[in-house]
């Protein structure tokens, strides 16, 4: 097999991957997400926010937690706090926020047992 026939077949394989990302690429293929996530697993339990204190919080501008705000709300990180203005919101009670615990607390184990 010759090694462009293996490059053309990775990169065919790569898109396809793009064109039918799985949960997990789909939130980490945003450039931002990592570090938005990692604030979320910083922040104390049901600690409200609005986008400014998240932004401060995460390190990143107003408009990067904006960008990415209904990203977070789509896949259960966040939810919205009602009747707040301006808006406010919380790492959500989801079982995709349990899970992200689970393999947050896995990931800063390994090595320790």
């Amino acid at each position: 097999m010759s090694i462009e026939h293996v490059d053309g077949d990775r990169a065919q394989k790569k898109e396809l991957r793009k064109e039918h990302p799985s949960g997990w690429l789909y939130l980490t293929q945003h450039d931002a997400i990592p570090i938005l996530v990692d604030a979320l697993l910083d922040l104390p339990p049901n600690r409200e926010f609005n986008k400014t204190e998240f932004a401060e919080h995460a390190g990143v501008t107003r408009q990067t937690v904006g960008n990415y705000t209904d990203l977070l709300l789509e896949v259960e990180l966040i939810k919205e706090v009602a009747n707040t203005s301006p808006r406010r919101y919380r790492v959500a009670d989801s079982s995709v926020v349990r899970e992200l615990y689970e393999l947050n607390s896995a990931l800063n184990n390994v090595g320790n047992e």
